[in-house]
């Protein structure tokens, strides 16, 4: 099976249920997400699986939920069923929960930095943002956008910076205050 179709030579791409130009608003929110699948991918090779297993366990799901998310997106068809599930959200949230209580509390905004993989979690975090805000703006658009792909990725983001304060709290990095930061966390 060759890798290219030709199909998308003249600027158009195929969804389930019809074509669109490539720079259509579904197609920038899923292929955002896409990118941050991608970001996911290197963030996992940062984390040493000894100290990471509960990190890189969630990792891969989200990675699946973001291909589910993807294809809810890119399917226009009238008949459809969301392949992404409230209960994903759910694990999210019990996630991001646990992985809070295990990093020291916060008072001030941070940096985003500290060890390799912590970096790319913040890079997955605000590109998760984006891809929120593509959503977001497609639901604006449209009204048959699935509406838990955007909850999911709100979620998502917080996941993506509780496991960064982790990656570095388990490796005796600290976080960096920002220094004109008041205390906004209480």
């Amino acid at each position: 099976m060759k890798l290219y179709t030709k199909t998308g030579d003249k600027g158009k791409t195929s969804l389930m249920g019809g074509r669109v130009s490539k720079d259509d608003l579904r197609v920038e929110a899923y292929g955002t997400i896409d990118e941050l699948n991608s970001y996911i991918g290197k963030a996992v090779t940062e984390l040493d699986q000894s100290v990471f297993k509960d990190l890189l366990e969630d990792l891969e799901t989200i990675q699946h939920e973001l291909f589910d998310c993807g294809g809810d997106l890119a399917n226009v068809m009238k008949e459809r069923k969301i392949t992404l599930q409230e209960s994903s959200i759910e694990v999210l949230e019990k996630r991001i929960d646990s992985l809070s209580d295990e990093a020291p509390p916060l008072k001030r905004f941070i940096l985003p930095g500290g060890t390799p993989a912590a970096a790319t979690l913040h890079i997955a975090r605000t590109v998760t943002r984006r891809a929120e805000r593509r959503v977001v703006t497609l639901m604006n658009e449209e009204e048959d956008v699935p509406s838990i792909v955007q909850k999911y990725l709100n979620r998502l983001s917080d996941y993506f910076f509780a496991a960064a304060r982790v990656a570095n709290f388990r490796t005796n990095v600290k976080d960096i205050e920002y220094i004109r930061s008041g205390d906004v966390f209480k």
